[in-house]
């Protein structure tokens, strides 16, 4: 029943080119061209589409609510047509889940990317079938760092809470682990690269080969 919960974007897969993009059409439909760089601003897309429109919106000197909320559903529709373009998953992530799988754990994600297009991604980088559940932004009425997501990730894989734990990359993880009172570990291959250490989590994983030693250290 021990079980490891995936985060996506940033965790599982570099999907950061794919986002700006999506944020970028955006603003190009707007006139204003590409406002967002997929490199330096890379952080950003990993904390989701609304929090890459409001940068965006403030280089633009326009920090508007209602705009960001106008402009969320086209993103979505353009990201989800081009989701995969340069998305890529981490270097030895899939092999790392099988490597779980092959040792009793249970796996699932928990993201904040609309359910939908989590599924999608997941089946284009062809993993989809290594994970027991897929709870997404809108598959609950709250999302993280509210811990229903993450016990529901849990349960759906067949798991138990108390027997988890979250792998991922930002505070949105941290903050939800402490709700959930699991432990967390943070990827450092990320934007934040070691940086994420200030945030406290019980282990950091500089690479898929150590998730292993990581969860039998957490978990057992």
């Amino acid at each position: 029943m021990r079980t490891v919960i995936f985060d996506l974007d940033g965790t599982l897969a570099d999907t950061s080119g794919d986002l700006i993009a999506a944020a970028n059409a955006c603003f190009r439909r707007l006139g204003h061209g590409d406002v967002l760089n997929p490199a330096a601003d890379a952080r950003t897309a990993f904390r989701g589409g609304r929090a890459m429109l409001r940068l965006g919106f403030e280089r633009l000197g326009a920090p508007d609510a209602a705009a960001v909320e106008r402009a969320y559903p086209e993103l979505l529709a353009w990201y989800g047509e081009n989701l995969d373009a340069t998305t890529r998953l981490y270097p030895g992530a899939a092999a790392a889940v099988e490597a779980l799988r092959a040792g009793g754990y249970r796996v699932a994600v928990c993201t904040n990317k609309p359910e939908a297009l989590a599924e999608r991604l997941l089946v284009r980088l062809g993993v989809r079938d290594l994970f027991g559940a897929v709870i997404g932004a809108d598959t609950l009425p709250v999302r993280k760092p509210d811990p229903a997501p993450y016990r529901a990730a849990v349960e759906g894989a067949g798991g138990l809470v108390g027997a988890s734990f979250l792998l991922g990359d930002t505070e949105t993880d941290r903050a939800t682990a402490r709700a959930a009172g699991v432990p967390c570990a943070l990827v450092t291959f990320g934007p934040d690269g070691r940086g994420v250490a200030a945030l406290e989590p019980e282990a950091l994983l500089d690479e898929y080969a150590g998730l292993g030693e990581v969860a039998r250290r957490l978990i057992g």
